[in-house]
């Protein structure tokens, strides 16, 4: 039967109302795949989401008298998060609401019933990771990841080697210091490892307990697998062995993970969930003063004004020296992008310039917010950037190799402060010890040197710099 004219100028509406509240959160997405400060590869999963969609689309028609999607329930549901995001101004959570779109396309278009059936839920899940997850899980839950997987790895290690000593992330191997820094958490291995089960999902349908029991066995296999990575490196490392350079350390990197995903792909299949709905449900039928209000609504949520909850208090910012190591003090103004940042979400910078060496200080009582790792700032400038590892001499320090669009090399050196004396190398540990409820400024204490400046004058300078903003230092090493 031919929809009458209001009815489908009333679908029409409630299209251009999905469209208006998913065109920001799809243009942020799309531009954190772009942008070299995210890093993100979440395109392939989008890719991956279309290519499963047309393999359903090819294999069959649709069987069954498949139910209606809840047209207006789904909109609801995309509607209440995209208003979250916009108040919140939490970019990712605004793109949450995309993934309601793909649950709604996968049931509109019957995906579900056909020969090569899809799971509409688990679709949705897939397209999580399509968002920049990796940056949020590193920052997070980066740190836990970091004490599990040096747990693992030192009891693994201890099976081979008499001499092994494990103190939280650092593993002494025959009188060598191993060091699993925030890289080697785990945090890709894992979410890679759970992209392949959830593809499972979408393409099996399993029970939900079947589903959920599955996303957990592959978790912890993810952790054992990235134990087992660090493992394979820890000995390589002790037998002289480069293997932080490539190709090898990718190639030990695909094996643990091949080790991973080995057991879901030889041994997981779940029984299919009986498809539900096999009965016609009464058609959808919608007004034109319900589309009206929706799409008013949907107006009404991209306009309202942010107001972010993680807006950083009154912080208490360290005194930046007048001179380092006899250089004068010469104050660095902030870009306008910058300035209007710390405007917006509170905290406070500072960067001054000592000679060769640049100081950057950022003080904030909401890490989560105003903390990351040298690298996003760096790359979104242009800058190529390399961690060259972790060291606990003086202070616990990040290490940096930055090149930038000139070709000049940088060495950037990064640590994280709290008002009550905590120093750590992790911006992970930092933001972990923070939501455990320490509370108060943290600090990251950035400072950067010329790649080709003497060994001994940037020590100096970096001892002296750290000194003068009362970091207390340990001693007895000259490293």
């Amino acid at each position: 039967m031919k929809k009458p004219a209001t009815e489908t100028l009333a679908w029409m509406a409630m299209a251009l109302a999905s469209v208006i509240l998913a065109a920001q959160p799809l243009q942020w997405l799309v531009q954190s795949w772009v942008s070299p400060a995210y890093g993100s590869y979440g395109y392939l999963y989008v890719l991956l989401i279309l290519g499963l969609a047309c393999v359903s689309l090819l294999s069959g028609p649709a069987t069954g008298k498949g139910a209606n999607a809840p047209v207006l329930a789904l909109l609801f549901s995309a509607a209440l998060i995209r208003l979250l995001g916009q108040v919140l101004a939490i970019n990712i959570l605004s793109a949450l609401a995309i993934a309601v779109d793909v649950f709604a396309l996968v049931r509109l278009l019957r995906l579900n019933q056909r020969p090569f059936a899809l799971s509409p839920f688990w679709m949705a899940v897939l397209f999580l990771f399509a968002l920049p997850t990796e940056v949020i899980l590193q920052r997070t839950l980066g740190f836990p990841l970091q004490m599990v997987s040096a747990d693992i790895s030192c009891q693994m290690l201890s099976l081979l080697f008499p001499n092994v000593a494990c103190e939280g992330v650092r593993i002494t191997l025959e009188s060598q210091d191993i060091l699993v820094d925030l890289p080697c958490s785990g945090a890709s291995g894992l979410l890679l490892s759970m992209a392949f089960v959830v593809t499972q999902n979408a393409i099996m349908r399993p029970r939900v307990v079947t589903a959920v029991l599955g996303i957990a066995v592959m978790a912890g296999c993810a952790v054992i697998g990235n134990s087992l990575r660090i493992s394979f490196l820890a000995i390589g490392l002790v037998n002289q062995l480069d293997v932080m350079a490539e190709p090898w350390h990718s190639l030990i990197g695909l094996m643990s993970l091949g080790f991973t995903v080995l057991p879901s792909a030889l041994f997981y299949r779940p029984e299919s969930a009986s498809v539900r709905g096999s009965q016609r449900s009464a058609p959808v039928r919608l007004s034109l003063p319900v589309a009206a209000i929706c799409l008013l609504a949907s107006f009404t949520i991209v306009s309202l004004k942010p107001e972010p909850v993680d807006v950083s208090g009154m912080v208490q910012v360290p005194a930046m020296p007048r001179q380092i190591h006899g250089f004068k003090a010469q104050s660095v103004p902030l870009t306008p992008l910058e300035a209007t940042y710390f405007e917006t979400y509170g905290g406070q910078a500072q960067k001054v310039q000592f000679g060769p060496l640049g100081l950057n200080v950022v003080s904030t009582r909401a890490p989560l917010r105003h903390l990351h790792a040298p690298e996003i700032c760096l790359r979104g400038l242009g800058f190529k950037v390399r961690f060259l590892g972790t060291r606990y001499d003086r202070a616990p320090t990040a290490y940096y190799q930055a090149v930038g669009p000139d070709g000049d090399r940088w060495r950037v050196a990064v640590s994280y402060v709290s008002e009550g004396g905590q120093i750590t190398p992790s911006v992970g540990e930092a933001i972990w010890h923070w939501m455990a409820g320490s509370g108060g400024t943290w600090s990251s204490v950035q400072r950067i040197t010329p790649w080709h400046l003497d060994p001994q004058m940037d020590a100096a300078l970096g001892a002296a710099a750290l000194a003068s903003l009362d970091i207390q230092l340990i001693e007895g090493t000259d490293k």
